[in-house]
């Protein structure tokens, strides 16, 4: 799978509203955009995105400005200078798959719909790097995200019953449902549907109903 491309690459592929741009994390910033996040998106203090409140996290794991290569890629969305958005995706290279872990928008700039960005970006980082497909989870809690997600043409294949934990209202932290929405970014021919003769009965049924066109081919 290739390495991540360049910001330069994602503006045009992906590009953001006017007077927004993009900037790959570099090592000067992580304690800005730790603080960022503990501002803008405190949900994460548990959970599957509570790494990203550790700059370990990032030293470790994320492919920072002028640094190696590493599985995680995390974008800000600057306004001037300052941080407006911020978005985080992980690659499996084994599969060829991109996964986005999170994204998060400050309460100032929300109604700029930069959240629509966090889908276009993907789709633009899984297409230069190879990808077979990209993907993405939505909380229930919500339907704003649900709604971008749909509105970019990406298909909601499951609901995932206890996949992360969150604070509820009163502090506690329970396990939640997710939605799971992917966007396939290679062409039918090179995914041929699996033999109807290989499922249950349970599996051909949830199969006919997501994919009803693979059905016929």
């Amino acid at each position: 799978m290739k390495t991540w491309p360049t910001v330069e690459h994602i503006a045009d592929a992906a590009p953001l509203p006017a007077g927004y741009r993009y900037r790959q994390l570099s090592r000067a910033e992580i304690p800005r955009l730790v603080e960022f996040l503990r501002t803008h998106y405190p949900g994460i203090e548990v959970g599957n995105a509570s790494c990203h409140l550790r700059e370990d996290f990032y030293t470790t794991r994320a492919s920072l400005v002028g640094e190696e290569d590493r599985d995680f890629f995390v974008v800000l969305f600057m306004c001037g200078e300052e941080i407006a958005g911020m978005h985080s995706t992980e690659r499996d290279p084994d599969s060829e798959v991109l996964y986005g872990r999170i994204g998060a928008v400050a309460a100032a700039h929300r109604g700029a719909k930069l959240s629509y960005n966090f889908l276009s970006l993907m789709e633009a980082l899984g297409r230069a790097m190879g990808a077979g497909l990209v993907y993405g989870l939505s909380t229930l809690k919500y339907p704003q995200m649900q709604r971008a997600f749909e509105h970019a043409g990406w298909l909601l294949i499951g609901i995932m019953p206890g996949f992360d934990r969150e604070k509820d209202s009163s502090g506690l932290v329970k396990r939640v449902y997710e939605a799971v929405y992917v966007k396939v970014l290679v062409p039918n021919e090179d995914m041929p549907p699996p033999s109807v003769d290989a499922m249950t009965p349970k599996v051909r049924a949830l199969f006919e109903l997501l994919f009803p066109a693979d059905r016929q081919r």
